[in-house]
């Protein structure tokens, strides 16, 4: 009996040393084997329910640490991955900026072609902006001497002959300026005139050539246009008791009669009698001959 007790020591103790290695070589399985395997690993033979439990809990401890650490090394390691990406991607962006700015500046400028005029074709017909400013100025400093030359004219004195006419002529002279218009003329007559000296200068007519003159032209428009009437021209005021012809019919001298001043009234009351009925508004569109001066 004492034999057999023994015996059965001895084979615990060593169901226990072999419990031991089991649990020290299980420290070095795969991560992956599952408790049950491990357990059955660690309890080989007989052991008592105490060790029994003891192992379980140790091998599920080990098990929920192990767990742990491989999620914790796995978002460190997602989070690390992320983390190198973005500074790479950043790295590769500048890397290509700057090669890209090099290339632009290692890149050669394309040379330019060097286009030759030829001397023999003509380009007036080409714009030009300082030939253009040029006939501009030339232009305006035209412009501006013939008004200067238009205003000198209109500035000199000429001398009319005038008649003043109620049925029988009554001639004077007046002094004027070729820029005066007509009714301008009229208010000096009346001052020479007693008959006229109360009447208004509306209820005054001037008669040139068998034309009714109104009061707004100017001498200066019948000079500048070298303007002619029904009897000889309108622009000269020199006096001749006729308009002498020459040799050619169709050619007048420059010479004209003296202009008529009389009063509206007495015009409405003759103007059906010679020479009043002869007598109409001037029309500078109309022709009133084909007579040309010499």
């Amino acid at each position: 009996m004492a034999g057999d007790r023994n015996s059965e020591l001895t084979d615990h103790e060593r169901h226990k040393e072999g419990a031991k290695g089991a649990q020290s070589t299980a420290r070095f399985v795969n991560v992956t084997e599952s408790i049950d395997e491990r357990l059955k690993k660690s309890t080989i033979g007989l052991v008592t329910l105490e060790d029994f439990q003891k192992t379980k809990e140790e091998i599920e401890e080990e098990k929920r640490r192990e767990a742990a650490k491989t999620a914790a090394d796995k978002i460190s390691a997602a989070k690390k991955s992320k983390k190198d990406k973005k500074k790479k991607r950043a790295m590769l962006s500048f890397a290509d900026e700057e090669e890209a700015g090099k290339a632009v500046e290692e890149a050669p400028s394309p040379k330019r072609k060097k286009l030759l005029k030829n001397p023999e074709v003509d380009t007036s017909f080409l714009p030009d902006r300082e030939r253009e400013a040029q006939e501009r100025t030339e232009r305006e400093e035209l412009r501006q001497k013939w008004l200067a030359e238009q205003e000198r004219i209109k500035n000199e004195v000429i001398e009319i002959t005038y008649s003043y006419w109620d049925g029988s002529g009554h001639r004077k002279t007046v002094e004027c300026k070729k820029g005066d218009d007509i009714a301008a003329f009229l208010t000096k007559c009346r001052a020479q005139i007693p008959e006229l000296r109360g009447m208004s200068v509306d209820n005054m007519m001037y008669i040139k050539e068998d034309l009714i003159i109104p009061h707004h032209y100017t001498f200066y428009d019948f000079i500048i246009n070298k303007a002619r009437g029904k009897s000889g021209p309108l622009f000269s005021f020199d006096v001749h008791d006729d308009v002498r012809l020459i040799s050619d019919a169709t050619r007048e001298k420059d010479e004209s009669h003296a202009g008529k001043v009389v009063e509206r009234s007495w015009y409405n009351r003759f103007k059906h009698i010679f020479p009043a009925s002869r007598w109409e508004v001037y029309d500078p569109d109309k022709d009133y001959g084909s007579y040309k001066i010499a």
